[in-house]
């Protein structure tokens, strides 16, 4: 078995130091919602206790889905380069991207650069940890920018490939695009992947929604996406970005193929949307069969820490 843990939405806080050249774009707006409201739905403490939870857990390889800054300043992304270090090492620990982590544009070397080791895929001739065969390369493991994704990373029978749908948008806008490129060669890896009999995770940040979700904020090319899916299969889609249990399916080469969203990871208030949570999947093979172990794991204010919350079989 293999046991795979995932968060999502940190939004690590508190901001660093703002100076007023920084926030004469888009930034302000975000700004000003970090001192209205949500500096106080997204805190430290929280996060704390769930890395003091995950510790417990024996997960083997950590996932995040995304939105680990609020506004994509580059002080933020040193910040939250030194907190991933404190969860593990950049073989332990996988990341991806979200929209809040591109609210403006930003040099890469400046901004998501930063976090390159957590985001970069196995070269060619890698050997998996579970020392089964030899996987080919990841699309481009060379690459930085845009044209670093889909990586692939192999974990013990699990190949994960990171997506970006991160980018600059206008005013009040957040959704996420991840371009007919990106696609080709997540079809191209997919194909490979399941061929080799791999155990395919797939991480985006935006749900892969067609409805419930409104359009400044949505995965704009959600049906290429699907068709991808369609035409190539997957184990497991794994996001974030909307602070909520997502849990759906999309129609797959050889079957349905779930869909898991996970709530903000340092939710300190439920209100409209649940309290910090983080979930862990683990994985087992029966003959020719994957069963995947759902559990959920949330905060509870009273005691300051995390619990198991729920728990299902896919």
């Amino acid at each position: 078995m293999f046991t795979l843990a995932h968060l999502s939405d940190p939004h690590l806080g508190p901001l660093p130091a703002v100076r007023p050249a920084d926030i004469l774009n888009k930034r302000f707006f975000g700004y000003l919602s970090w001192l209205r409201k949500r500096r106080a739905m997204h805190r430290p403490e929280v996060l704390a206790a769930l890395a003091a939870d995950l510790a417990t857990t024996g997960a083997d390889h950590l996932v995040i889905t995304g939105d680990l800054t609020n506004i994509a300043l580059e002080q933020e992304f040193s910040q939250v380069g030194e907190w991933l270090h404190s969860l593990g090492s950049a073989e332990q620990v996988t990341v991806i991207p979200g929209n809040h982590d591109a609210y403006v544009a930003v040099p890469w070397e400046a901004s998501l650069g930063k976090w390159q080791a957590f985001m970069t895929g196995d070269p060619t001739g890698s050997e998996p940890i579970n020392g089964a065969a030899r996987p080919g390369p990841s699309p481009n493991p060379q690459k930085t920018g845009p044209d670093a994704f889909p990586f692939v990373r192999y974990r013990g029978p699990a190949a994960i490939l990171g997506l970006s749908s991160a980018q600059p948008t206008p005013l009040f806008c957040a959704h996420g695009t991840l371009g007919e490129a990106q696609l080709a060669r997540l079809s191209d890896a997919l194909e490979r992947l399941g061929r080799e009999g791999w155990f395919r995770v797939v991480l985006l940040h935006h749900p892969p929604s067609l409805e419930g979700i409104a359009r400044r904020k949505r995965l704009i090319d959600a049906e290429p996406f699907r068709k991808v899916i369609a035409e190539r299969g997957a184990e497991l889609v794994l996001h974030g970005h909307d602070h909520t249990f997502g849990k759906q399916t999309i129609d797959g080469a050889e079957g349905p193929v779930p869909v898991l969203g996970v709530p903000s990871a340092s939710a300190a208030s439920s209100g409209k949307k649940p309290q910090a949570h983080y979930q862990l999947y683990t994985i087992a093979q029966d003959a020719k069969r994957w069963r995947i172990d759902v559990t959920a794991r949330g905060f509870d204010p009273a005691g300051g820490r995390f619990s198991e919350t729920r728990r299902y079989s896919l």
